[in-house]
């Protein structure tokens, strides 16, 4: 597909986050700190992971590839950010723009399904244990996670082409930390009627689809734990999926808020927070998430360190 707008602009202005020039130091330091946290964070879940025998199951599977996913996801966005803020340099070329749109929404919709894919594991084991060898098989966790990179590929793909064909006003300026996808819309002056329509069908797709799969999947999680009502199986059940549920709610609670609960009160200072949450906060948090109540994970860390310590002495 020829791209039509570029002989009418070659770069975007990202005006970033709404903190005074004077807090730039302090938020730079903030935001560079979590950044590193959620890459250093995710790389050891995978390193251990690989490491740990014990961890070699379909659930860890899918986490070593969320967790690549989460550092893809902040990777998109954050140094871009924080090279703005170091610098003042807020411009981004129009193919750099164009580029980020779409790994962002590549990895945001890889996200959902990995997670998705997560919440039927969890349900697989819970509910027909007997069975989860044969249901929960290498070659069906793969193609799981094989079909998520098609399908994501595939959506993002789709909403860069409907993008590159615009044409965009005079004015330049993105009001956000990012190339994102509406404010990106707003700003074009051809008729943006069908790319309003993939995004509705796409984030039904990508978005609220999975999320109801996940709440069909701990509704059936729930009905199972209250046949057989003992402390022993809901301290089982909150400690497999209490950490799963944990990053549910802070991934697809601020995505909902944001796209698919608009507010008249909504101002865009608070989507560029609601942004942040989903972008910063919850890929940093899954580390800690996953560490801290997750006894297995501990005890991988706690090998990997003993070794360290043994090798030492």
């Amino acid at each position: 597909m020829r791209l039509e707008n570029q002989s009418n602009v070659s770069e975007f202005l990202l005006l970033g986050l709404p903190i005074r020039p004077e807090q730039q130091g302090v938020f730079f330091v903030l935001f560079l700190g979590m950044y590193l946290t959620t890459v250093l964070g995710n790389l050891l879940i995978i390193l251990l992971i690989r490491l740990d025998s014990r961890l070699h199951t379909p659930m860890y599977f899918f986490l070593s590839h969320l967790a690549f996913t989460d550092i893809a996801f902040s990777s998109v966005t954050v140094p871009k950010m924080l090279m703005n803020m170091h610098t003042k340099y807020k411009s981004i070329p129009y193919a750099g723009c164009i580029s980020q749109t779409y790994f962002f929404i590549f990895f945001a919709d890889l996200d959902s399904f990995l997670i998705t894919s997560m919440a039927y594991d969890r349900y697989v084991a819970i509910c027909h244990p007997l069975h989860y060898t044969i249901i929960m098989s290498q070659s069906i966790c793969v193609m799981l996670v094989a079909g998520s990179w098609v399908i994501t590929c595939a959506c993002a793909l789709l909403h860069t082409l409907l993008l590159a064909r615009l044409s965009f006003c005079a004015d330049h300026t993105i009001p956000h930390f990012f190339c994102d996808l509406a404010a990106l819309l707003e700003m074009s002056c051809s008729d943006t009627s069908l790319n309003q329509l993939v995004i509705f069908t796409a984030g039904l797709t990508a978005i609220m689809l999975p999320f109801l799969c996940i709440m069909v999947s701990y509704g059936h999680i729930g009905a199972t734990i209250l046949k057989v009502p003992s402390t022993k199986g809901i301290c089982k059940a909150l400690s497999t999926c209490g950490s799963h549920l944990s990053v549910v709610t802070l991934y697809y609670g601020a995505i909902i808020g944001l796209y698919f609960l608009p507010s008249s009160n909504n101002t865009n200072d608070k989507n560029i927070i609601a942004s942040l949450m989903y972008t910063v906060v919850t890929p940093m948090l899954n580390p800690f998430i996953y560490s801290l109540r997750n006894k297995d994970m501990k005890g991988a860390l706690r090998k990997l360190l003993s070794k360290k310590t043994y090798s030492f002495n």
